[in-house]
């Protein structure tokens, strides 16, 4: 008697996977591939300059026993040098291709946040959580919002 008061008191709860949106939904299906189109080219370039890196590297250790020290010495800067090289381009990478993942998604989330508060309120919900340790299947309204998202335009 007391737990079905407080259960009707509580109100009406769903739930919604974020993490299911922005691996299901086609908005963010459609900006994971813009990202990966618009990285694609840098991404080509330093996994090039990832080969060219180890290739110098190969034959620096196969020509070294032949070698002059001065040789050895210069082909090591000049390894060193492009390995730094290598190295802060993958870093700048990794730093715009995160930023610009954030910002396509935020952009998905915003979309999805709209659409989730439609249908609480269409559907008289009092609350709807994002992110939970469980939540049951009966409160899941995660497919509603990805249905909801893939028909917007």
């Amino acid at each position: 008697m007391w737990t079905e008061a407080v259960a009707q008191d509580a109100g009406r709860i769903g739930f919604v996977s974020t993490e299911r949106i922005f691996r299901d939904a086609t908005p963010a299906k459609i900006a994971t591939a813009k990202i990966e189109q618009e990285f694609s080219k840098r991404d080509k370039e330093l996994q090039d300059l990832a080969t060219r890196i180890k290739s110098l590297s190969d034959k620096l250790d196969k020509d070294a026993p032949v070698l002059s020290e001065s040789d050895r010495v210069r082909r090591q800067r000049e390894l060193s040098d492009l390995d730094k090289d290598f190295q802060r381009k993958q870093r700048e990478f990794r730093e715009d291709l995160n930023q610009r993942r954030n910002e396509e998604l935020s952009a998905v989330l915003e979309r999805a946040n709209r659409v989730i508060k439609q249908i609480a309120e269409a559907e008289k919900f009092d609350i709807v959580f994002q992110e939970a340790v469980y939540a049951s299947p009966r409160i899941d309204i995660t497919d509603k919002v990805i249905k909801a998202l893939n028909n917007a335009k």
